[in-house]
């Protein structure tokens, strides 16, 4: 559930040219305490309007990767269609799976990748490939836990969202 975040609007000059060409800017991350373990996802989304808005949630056993993926597809679900969005994530595996045409590559070659093995988390790429049909969308990759406060505000969620699913997977 996405809630209104005023104490986030503060940052919004750092990002206020891309609002200009953008209807949306979304940070997202994952995060997994352990490789698989319990994870989160945390997003932001910022509106062309100056409204800010973040979402966190727990998931089970889960991969880093995973995670990444999942938080991009739940923020353009919060969205609406047909509108122009700007992802700021720091997962280069994600980045590049666009910038350097690896999920075209994996499309025309039947999910193979080039040694010939299924690429991993499929069903997740086919449900983000499925939500990006809706909008128009650019990937940007960021510098994670570095000095972008809106990616460490999505890093802080989704590792309190992470803690917070071990919590309830170690409760007896």
């Amino acid at each position: 559930m996405l809630v209104e975040r005023s104490d986030l609007q503060k940052l919004i000059p750092s990002v206020a040219s891309e609002l200009k060409e953008y209807d949306y800017i979304v940070y997202a991350d994952g995060a997994s305490r352990g490789n698989p373990g319990p994870a989160g996802i945390g997003l932001v989304i910022i509106t062309r309007g100056g409204k800010v808005f973040s979402a966190q949630r727990s998931f089970g056993e889960a991969t880093n990767n995973q995670m990444e993926l999942k938080s991009i597809i739940e923020s353009l679900k919060c969205l609406e269609d047909e509108k122009k969005v700007l992802i700021r994530t720091d997962s280069q595996y994600v980045a590049k799976a666009f910038s350097e045409n690896w999920v075209e590559t994996w499309k025309k070659s039947n999910w193979k990748k080039k040694d010939k093995t299924e690429v991993k988390n499929k069903d997740l790429w086919k449900e983000l490939l499925f939500e990006l049909k809706k909008k128009r969308v650019f990937f940007e990759w960021i510098r994670g836990h570095h000095e972008d406060k809106f990616n460490l505000e999505v890093d802080r969620l989704a590792v309190a969202a992470a803690k917070s699913s071990a919590n309830k997977l170690h409760q007896v």
